[in-house]
């Protein structure tokens, strides 16, 4: 039985979460907090195993409520935010960085046509980040540089190919993981990056606010037909299947094609691979599923380079997972080791454009 605290200000959506959660037989409620303070009391007497936290609360907000928790008494916490606020979707980011490992829109009501899928997701979502080994998170004046995860080399890489670009995959657990990446490479990374990542409807644009301001390099969300510059960062929109044109613009295509995700990371990596073969480093990274695995595995199979992050940093082991047994990656990394790895293959390649 998978234990949950609800932190929830409103009334009406502490009953709903109660009723949707105690639904599962897998879910047991075992306490309701109606701000942060209760929050951070209740999951030390109670020791849930997962948290769902609101983010505009009275007397402690989500963000501060998720830095306690996770520097007292590591958790699971996953926030059920307000993706129409501004406001809430920002904070929402900054509550990732304090250490909450997945982020949701509070689900819809019965008689919405989106609440059965936004109930499904909510349930999926729990049940998942039960599982998910969370470590504490030491306040800033505190903060231990971890040690390097090693590098695990599969074979040698060709020194004299010229790259033309990064495409890389993400799911539960990415947009830390993103942050992280985008932040450990230079403002002037030769190479254009193109990402699919899944969230939920309406965090977009915030992601991609959210990286602009956390990293070096510019994130936005893609339009269609623009041409594709290095040290820029394009983002899959809602809805839309992206892709890489042999001009180097990026194509949309509206709808999941033969996909059964949408964006996904297959098409994506596929596209790259069809307009680019080798001349592409792609990038699985955390997530559920295996959107991208055969993909990168075919990448590899043209004879570019890959990286899978491997499972010690990862949130959810699916999507790399899944690659990793098929024998796609070329790298399997630790987040923290991929920006240097992309760094040292693009210096130690031919000329860029």
């Amino acid at each position: 039985m998978i234990k949950v605290l609800i932190t929830e200000d409103s009334p009406v959506v502490r009953g709903y979460l109660q009723y949707v959660l105690n639904s599962d037989p897998d879910i047991e409620v075992i306490g309701i907090a109606e701000n942060g303070e209760e929050a951070v009391r209740m999951v030390e007497l109670n020791k849930p195993d997962v948290v769902t936290m609101d983010i505009h609360m009275p007397k402690m907000d989500g963000f501060e409520a998720t830095r306690q928790i996770m520097e007292t008494n590591p958790v699971p916490i996953v926030i059920c935010s307000a993706s129409w606020n501004p406001e809430e979707v920002d904070k929402t980011f900054r509550t990732m960085e304090a250490g909450a490992v997945a982020a949701l829109e509070k689900p819809r009501g019965m008689g919405h046509p989106d609440s059965e899928a936004s109930v499904r997701e909510l349930l999926q979502t729990i049940k998942l980040m039960a599982g998910v080994k969370v470590v504490r998170r030491w306040s800033k004046s505190r903060t231990k540089k971890p040690a390097a995860a090693p590098v695990k080399v599969a074979e040698e890489v060709p020194k004299d190919l010229e790259y033309k670009l990064v495409v890389m995959g993400s799911s539960t657990g990415g947009p830390m993981v993103l942050q992280n990446i985008l932040a450990g490479l230079p403002n002037d990374f030769p190479l254009p990056i193109m990402i699919v990542q899944h969230i939920a409807p309406g965090f977009l644009n915030g992601l991609g606010e959210w990286l602009s301001r956390t990293t070096n390099l510019q994130v936005h969300i893609a339009q269609k037909d623009e041409l594709v510059e290095p040290s820029k960062v394009y983002l899959a929109p809602d809805g839309f299947q992206m892709g890489i044109s042999a001009s180097g613009r990026v194509q949309l295509t509206e709808g999941r094609g033969e996909y059964t995700l949408c964006p996904a990371v297959s098409h994506l990596f596929q596209s790259a691979l069809k307009t680019y073969g080798k001349q592409v480093i792609g990038v699985l990274l955390t997530g559920m599923g295996r959107d991208g695995a055969d993909e990168l595995k075919a990448l590899r199979d043209r004879g570019a380079i890959t990286i899978a992050q491997d499972k010690e940093s990862s949130v959810v082991h699916g999507m790399p997972g899944e690659a990793i047994k098929l024998g796609g990656a070329t790298y399997v990394l630790g987040c923290s080791q991929v920006p240097k790895k992309l760094t040292e293959l693009v210096a130690q390649s031919g000329k860029h454009d």
